[in-house]
């Protein structure tokens, strides 16, 4: 495999993870080896790469089982239920009867990782009051299965930013990405990045400005990934942290497309 891949899987109590192929660095085969029974039912991360094979983890925790120096360069079998995007997850606008508490809720354990480990986005303890205000900014968008509010997004276009802050004049915006923990590795988070990034382009900005915490490395390679690049920061007095600046331009061609892996 010659490029870093990330896929979600969710384990079973059987879960083992096989590998096959050729190792360039060492002749042995690796053995499978089952997760930790305490993993049983957890959404985790494979990260699999030429050099690294697969780690595993879950809310930062590692049960990487691949010897280092091997790489793999055949095929990678996966004995589990593969994480993928529910047909039955619908976006739609949020309604005038939708709950500010369930999604204020959906928020905080979004966000929790974060604060867990000193980020303190505003997401991870907002109040109710100030969700309704942040959503009566933009259209307000969730992702439903059933009854159940599992993602949301909010987008603005053209985006009124304070005086001093890095973007553009007319540049759209959007806040509150947030994906319900069960759902990471499901492509919902790229799908409502998707969404919001087509909105924008909708409503007449041709670039997106946001911003994250410079400390959350991998939320913004994630978004480097897709595009987005950084022009500046900025301190919010909601967080305890430098915010890094990023920016994309919004094209037919540019737009998000394909699998997402968070």
């Amino acid at each position: 495999m010659g490029n870093h891949r990330a896929r979600g899987v969710t384990l079973t109590g059987a879960t083992t993870l096989t590998a096959t192929g050729s190792a360039t660095a060492a002749p042995q085969a690796w053995t499978p080896k089952p997760f930790p029974s305490a993993w049983n039912s957890r959404r985790v991360r494979l990260d699999f790469g030429p050099a690294t094979g697969v780690t595993v983890r879950s809310n930062g925790q590692q049960a990487g089982f691949v010897h280092p120096e091997v790489r793999f360069t055949a095929r990678m079998n996966i004995n589990s239920t593969e994480a993928s995007p529910s047909a039955s997850v619908q976006v739609r606008r949020f309604l005038k009867g939708d709950s500010v508490e369930h999604l204020t809720l959906l928020l905080h354990r979004a966000y929790a990782d974060h604060a867990a480990v000193g980020r303190v986005f505003f997401a991870s303890y907002q109040t109710p009051q100030d969700t309704q205000h942040r959503l009566s900014r933009g259209e307000c968008w969730v992702a439903m299965s059933g009854k159940t509010l599992l993602g949301t997004v909010t987008v603005s276009a053209p985006h009124t930013t304070p005086a001093g802050y890095p973007a553009p004049a007319g540049a759209g915006s959007f806040w509150q990405l947030a994906v319900d923990p069960s759902q990471r590795g499901t492509g919902l988070g790229h799908r409502l990045l998707t969404l919001a990034e087509t909105r924008i382009a909708a409503l007449g900005s041709t670039r997106v400005v946001i911003d994250t915490s410079s400390q959350a490395t991998e939320l913004v390679d994630w978004y480097r990934r897709r595009g987005y690049t950084r022009i500046g920061t900025w301190q919010w007095n909601v967080t305890n942290y430098d915010s890094v600046v990023l920016m994309k331009n919004l094209s037919t061609a540019t737009l998000c497309g394909g699998p997402d892996k968070p």
